[in-house]
């Protein structure tokens, strides 16, 4: 067993655990703001660090830098795609505040 195989077998067992225990939550948690919570992780995280598992293995070369761009790719995207996840579930739910005037403190009326 080389280095680089004993590398690659600890980010994918790092990568698939987080999967796992994100899938887990999914399953576990009853509303929808806390499924995603629960969901970034494994797009933010788990991905990343399986496709640089996978990158690792297979040594350097094109094939690597594919997966390497991959991993940024869903580590970036991931986060993003959850933000949007949320905003939308959001307005579906009228629970996101129309933008407006701040209310005044003292509670008068603008006129």
């Amino acid at each position: 067993m080389t280095i680089r195989h004993l590398v690659a077998l600890v980010l994918l067992t790092a990568g698939t655990a987080v999967v796992l225990l994100s899938a887990l939550a999914l399953v576990v948690l009853p509303r929808p703001y806390g499924r995603l919570h629960a969901l970034s992780p494994a797009s933010s995280l788990g991905a990343p660090l399986i496709a640089l598992a996978l990158a690792v293995q297979t040594g350097p070369g094109r094939a690597a830098v594919k997966l390497l761009a991959i991993a940024v790719v869903l580590a970036v995207g991931g986060p993003v795609t959850t933000m949007a996840l949320g905003r939308a579930t959001a307005q579906h739910e009228n629970t996101d505040r129309a933008p407006g005037p701040a209310p005044d403190p003292e509670g008068k009326q603008p006129q």
